[in-house]
């Protein structure tokens, strides 16, 4: 199951169920077994998505939540495709920030083939800042006003584009459950008995080219597999030592 929701080291946030599962779960898994709480944001429900519906895609959501023993998932309901950086889909996540009150967050690749990708990534940023303004009012669930908070770090984790990574992380060991949590969104990928309609990730190549991204990602730093990310601004570090 599922743990109930707390604070987390790691917030991951994705505007599509199944971006995190394709972009950053072995990440997720590695901090997971270093004692880390992660949890999963997802803005919308899919509900444009080739193949499957928003009632089927957050069924599978929450098997890959589970298959991945992350701490909480939720599902916004941002319209997909069609939102906008408004005030109101800015505050909708920044109320999530303030919520789960991450040190770092994961999210949408800055540049990609799918548009919603990038505009995800800018609207995150720019809710993470405000999560931070004093003056900016959210609230919780009861109606209590929630507390500023503003995580130390975004990284933007890498989608279709093969972007150049500023940081990689090692997920060799994970690899296996990785592609697990990927298979729980059976709907959109490689089914020969599927009846819906083709897309450019339904295909048996797409799961090779996944796998094939993570070699391409670990043989940079030396390893089997590897999942990169983008940053803005400079990584810091105290001991160097520490980045090898």
């Amino acid at each position: 199951m599922v743990k109930s929701k707390t604070k987390v080291d790691i917030l991951a946030i994705g505007v599509h169920p199944d971006d995190v599962e394709l972009s950053c779960s072995g990440t997720l898994l590695r901090h997971i077994d270093l004692g880390h709480k992660v949890a999963i944001l997802d803005l919308t429900e899919g509900e444009l998505g080739t193949r499957g519906n928003a009632t089927l895609r957050k069924k599978e959501a929450r098997k890959a939540a589970e298959i991945l023993g992350v701490d909480d998932l939720e599902i916004l309901k941002i319209p997909d495709g069609f939102f906008e950086p408004t005030p109101e889909y800015k505050l909708q996540i920044a109320a999530a920030v303030r919520r789960y009150q991450p040190e770092i967050v994961l999210a949408n690749a800055i540049d990609d083939r799918h548009p919603d990708h990038g505009r995800a990534a800018r609207l995150i940023y720019d809710a993470c800042f405000l999560a931070g303004l004093n003056k900016v009012e959210t609230h919780d669930r009861d109606g209590h006003r929630q507390e500023r908070w503003r995580p130390k770090a975004i990284y933007n984790y890498v989608q279709d584009k093969m972007l150049l990574a500023d940081v990689i992380v090692d997920i060799t060991p994970y690899m296996d459950k990785k592609m697990e949590s990927i298979l729980a969104y059976s709907s959109q990928f490689y089914d020969p008995e599927s009846m819906e309609a083709d897309s450019p990730i339904s295909g048996a190549d797409f799961l090779e080219y996944i796998k094939a991204r993570a070699r391409g990602y670990g043989r940079q730093i030396g390893v089997e597999y590897g999942e990169g990310f983008t940053v803005s601004r400079p990584i810091g570090s105290s001991n160097l030592l520490e980045l090898i």
